[in-house]
């Protein structure tokens, strides 16, 4: 009986934690737009180019997860601070990896991503080519 008391305590305690980050307001820039509108402009144009990592197939202009609307957050805020789009996309991909960025850069870890097409375009046009030469001499 005491191990079930504990045990259940120790569940609620872990839980508190959770259910707190549920209660937390939005960060400010979230859904409020710059007053700057050609800050704005480059803050919507990075954005519709990160993907929200909670989501996984929308942009984080276009997901309402949190975390999207914490993304945004940094995004307006590093803006609104006269930091570039391409310093935060670089600041984006190291803090979260190259999977957030819908335009990856050639890199020793997305080379695969560039070279399979080719590789599966050139394994085909032999593969066809090499059927049509055994035909011909059929």
């Amino acid at each position: 009986m005491t191990f079930r008391i504990c045990l259940l305590t120790a569940l609620a305690l872990l839980a508190e934690p959770l259910a707190a980050q549920g209660n937390l307001p939005p960060a400010p820039y979230a859904y409020t737009e710059l007053a700057d509108p050609a800050q704005e402009r480059e803050a919507r144009e990075l954005m519709e180019t990160l993907r929200c990592l909670t989501c996984q197939s929308q942009s984080i202009a276009d997901s309402d997860a949190a975390m999207a609307g914490d993304m945004r957050h940094q995004v307006r805020t590093r803006i609104a601070a006269g930091e570039s789009p391409d310093h935060i996309r670089e600041w984006m991909v190291a803090r979260y990896g190259d999977y957030i960025s819908y335009e990856p850069r050639l890199a020793a870890t997305t080379w695969p991503l560039f070279a399979l097409p080719v590789l599966l375009l050139v394994l085909s046009g032999l593969i066809v080519w090499r059927r049509m030469g055994a035909r011909r001499g059929e």
